[in-house]
């Protein structure tokens, strides 16, 4: 009965270590990922104060934003992938939208 016991103590923490390290990766992705972001966005700004072509701001503009939506993106879909088919369709009208969203203004 001990062994038993020991042995699921053991995998219940097993698990809720592995859980751990889970979150912290996600949560150092997000982290190293607004401060690739922002240094995006501050030399944007700079570029835009020294009067810099606005083409070349907009684009930094747009590969920052384009890297958060991936980084969302990826994640969302880690949410979604076991779910049933009605969240897979509501991901991906959600993901044209918003990139129908960054790709309509530049255009017009």
């Amino acid at each position: 009965m001990a062994t038993k016991k020991s042995s699921s103590s053991k995998s219940s923490t097993t698990k809720s270590s592995s859980s751990k390290r889970n979150v912290w990766g996600l949560n150092k992705i997000s982290f190293w990922t607004i401060v690739a972001v922002t240094f995006l966005y501050a030399v944007s700004l700079i570029l835009s104060a020294c009067g810099i072509n606005m083409k070349v701001v907009s684009a930094l503009q747009g590969v920052a934003t384009a890297i958060m939506i991936i980084i969302v993106a990826i994640l969302a879909w880690r949410y979604v992938r076991p779910k049933q088919m009605v969240w897979k369709v509501l991901y991906v009208i959600c993901l044209l939208i918003v990139i129908a969203g960054i790709i309509v203004p530049l255009v017009i």
